[in-house]
């Protein structure tokens, strides 16, 4: 199979950024998160939002275009096995050894538990309801936290294999559409920001996002048509092309929906200096502000897709290391950066100087866990999500996200 340097780039991009956006969650006043910093800032939410918007819509959509191009004729569900084992193993250890530190130095932090690490982790692996305590996944005995990912892609896996199979007889029987690029092109445009728009005017309010799998709706909504749109669309040549002559477009588009949102949103935050006519104020803003940021979260895809394939559908140096090594580091950087953070905060080092060790310690530490103990620890491997066989290196395959 031919490899896609430009989506393999994008996708630890994207998992690069992981590291920096949950790093600026400890900063961003206003926002909740697992530990928080005393140097807060309210000016890190309008960067913030823009990464937000298409982060993990962008790793559901890579994930099902790899399975799309990876999934083969034959023997499809023995490769479904494979790929869900993978995505599984590394879930389940993340959660017993991984995670859990998390939920102890956020225990720790809101005073839910005394210190001591091995009686929390004793209790931890009990998997029983903490009562009266506020740490995530108390409520459950166990929590994914960031790790919630990894929890989604296993029924969409199977969800897409399913589908397959069913309509694969119907392949040869379905109608031939001959429809012109440009009304193709803007049917692409139009009907995912209206499905990504009505997601959030109407699911959202009613069922905000939880990462909690079973009672997700408004998650599942934006992501597991991101994850088949990605499968069904992975070999499409025709819509490759597409995305690469309407790269400008979409970008285009895409800021355009970012500044009606971020512009509603700092309107709102705006003192009100004399009277405001009521039909001003009558005026649908909030759900202005929805659509434009349904518009910006599509076509900032669109955009990405296709910018990626023009400038980065070339083999880099570094690349195949990156491409084996971004799995293990996604599974260790939350953990790394609380643990650090943690460790940071009673130093009292300023709004510069901490974030940068912050970060700076936490690229350190994925890498020298990786490098030294995860790449070279054969029994290690497979449960951060590497394949067993460590004589392949430095070169890896399909990865399973």
């Amino acid at each position: 199979m031919h490899r896609r340097h430009d989506l393999d780039t994008l996708r630890i991009a994207a998992f690069a950024l992981l590291i920096l956006y949950h790093a600026a969650m400890a900063y961003v006043a206003g926002w909740d998160f697992h530990l928080k910093s005393a140097y807060t800032a309210e000016w890190l939410q309008w960067p913030m939002i823009a990464m937000n918007r298409w982060r993990m819509p962008l790793l559901f959509a890579i994930s099902g275009i790899a399975l799309g191009l990876s999934l083969p004729e034959r023997g499809r569900w023995g490769h479904t096995l494979r790929r869900c084992w993978r995505l599984q193993l590394p879930l389940l250890f993340g959660i017993v050894a991984v995670v859990s530190l998390q939920a102890y130095y956020e225990a720790l932090d809101k005073g839910d538990v005394a210190p001591g690490l091995a009686r929390f982790l004793w209790r931890y692996w009990q998997f029983r309801p903490w009562p009266g305590a506020h740490f995530s996944g108390a409520a459950y005995g166990f929590t994914w936290n960031h790790l919630w990912y990894l929890a989604y892609l296993l029924p969409y896996t199977v969800l897409a294999v399913v589908l397959a199979s069913l309509l694969r007889p119907l392949r040869g029987a379905l109608p031939r559409w001959h429809i012109s690029d440009r009304v193709l092109g803007g049917l692409l445009l139009v009907l995912p920001v209206a499905w990504l728009a009505w997601a959030l005017l109407v699911l959202m309010p009613r069922w905000p996002p939880t990462h909690a799998l079973l009672d997700d709706v408004y998650v599942h909504a934006e992501s597991l048509p991101l994850f088949l749109g990605g499968f069904i669309a992975a070999r499409w040549q025709r819509g490759w092309d597409l995305l690469v002559r309407g790269r400008r477009l979409t970008l285009a588009l895409a800021l355009l929906g970012l500044c009606l949102e971020l512009g509603i949103r700092a309107l709102a935050r705006l003192p009100h200096v004399g009277d405001v006519d009521a039909w001003i104020l009558a005026l649908p803003w909030g759900q202005t502000e929805r659509i434009g940021r349904a518009l910006y979260t599509w076509c900032m895809l669109l955009a990405l897709f296709g910018w990626a394939r023009v400038l980065l559908s070339r083999p880099r140096p570094g690349l195949d290391y990156c491409r084996e090594a971004v799995f293990s580091w996604y599974i260790l950087h939350q953990t790394v950066l609380i643990v650090l953070l943690y460790a940071l905060r009673p130093l009292q080092l300023g709004p510069w100087l901490e974030p940068a060790l912050l970060v700076a310690g936490t690229v350190g530490g994925c890498l020298l866990i990786h490098e030294l103990l995860i790449r070279r620890v054969r029994w290690l491997r497979p449960l951060f999500g590497l394949r067993n066989d460590a004589s392949s290196l430095p070169v890896a395959r399909v990865a399973p996200v």
